[in-house]
């Protein structure tokens, strides 16, 4: 049974408008603890996503003042995404060759979920456990030879 996308994404993606200021925005990523903020213009069109070393390079060690960073200043514009149907090796080979960290899942142009290693990790252990569980049934047991 292979994954896909849909099957380990997170549905609950953060978004926020790219003019609201940065700290707002981090204020609101610690609220419903997520490391990123995906940006939007128009309440749908994706402009960028902001991560948590964003603000690390581009607000925190120039000594900006958050209050009036706005987001779209600090975002990536460049926005790697994929469908729910991708399977996860796939997603998983694309977030390694690119050194991503997060992955958007879109249907169309809509956002319905995002891929984070997190994510991955937490889901990839299960599978594993599931198919040792799996294989482990499948194997006699130690008191006995075939």
């Amino acid at each position: 049974m292979a994954l896909l996308a849909k099957d380990i994404m997170d549905p609950a993606v953060l978004t926020v408008d790219e003019e609201i200021d940065a700290l707002s925005c981090a204020r609101t990523m610690v609220e419903r603890r997520k490391g990123y903020a995906v940006l939007v213009r128009g309440g749908t069109t994706i402009t960028g996503i902001v991560t948590e070393w964003d603000y690390l390079e581009k607000v925190v060690a120039p000594g900006a003042d958050p209050a009036k960073v706005r987001m779209r200043e600090i975002g990536t514009k460049v926005i790697h995404s994929c469908s729910p149907d991708t399977p996860t090796d796939e997603v998983v080979a694309r977030m390694a060759n690119l050194g991503i960290r997060r992955m958007i899942v879109r249907s169309g142009e809509k956002v319905v979920g995002i891929i984070t290693v997190r994510n991955v990790l937490a889901n990839f252990r299960e599978y594993i456990d599931r198919l040792s569980a799996s294989i482990a049934g499948n194997q006699p047991s130690a008191g006995t030879l075939g």
